[in-house]
């Protein structure tokens, strides 16, 4: 009983963080604008469900780490090529750094470009003064749960 209730809570738990991941791709609208600069708006689908893949794959990966050891087992099963093997890895580290970079640079990039709403929706409200202080409060909150976060060591709990 107690492990199908651990089993149920984490399911729900990933679904939530995947729904925010999500959430924050749609909001800033990035598949779209990728389409429409690379005039490929016949293919938002695909794109959409590229980014699915991708998420879907880095949690199997990160979850299921022991069994996903490719490069290990082929390194004890034929440790005479182990520099080829090191620079296959290498080569996908670098093919991997390459794309991951161009993707977190043009989400940064879209996140910025809504924080441009921010003055339009402070003058909508009329809230004309402290907006540096609700900003600089928010960094602020942001910088305390990434230190509780790697303090209490969180991630090394799973």
């Amino acid at each position: 009983m107690k492990t199908l209730f651990l089993v149920i809570l984490g399911t729900s738990y990933g679904l939530l963080s995947s729904a925010g991941v999500f959430t924050v791709l749609v909001a800033v609208g990035l598949v779209p604008r990728f389409a429409g600069k690379t005039h490929t708006s016949k293919r938002v689908v695909l794109y959409e469900e590229m980014v699915i893949f991708g998420t879907l794959t880095g949690c199997v990966l990160s979850i299921f780490a022991r069994y996903c050891q490719f490069g290990a087992w082929l390194q004890n099963r034929f440790p005479e090529q182990l520099q080829l093997w090191l620079g296959i890895g290498v080569f996908w580290q670098a093919v991997y750094g390459l794309f991951a970079g161009m993707f977190i640079g043009c989400l940064a990039l879209a996140i910025a470009e809504m924080l441009d709403s921010i003055p339009i929706l402070t003058r909508r409200i009329s809230f004309r003064h402290g907006i540096g202080l609700a900003v600089v409060s928010m960094a602020l909150g942001k910088l305390c749960g990434s230190l509780i976060y790697f303090f209490t060591e969180l991630h090394r709990t799973a």
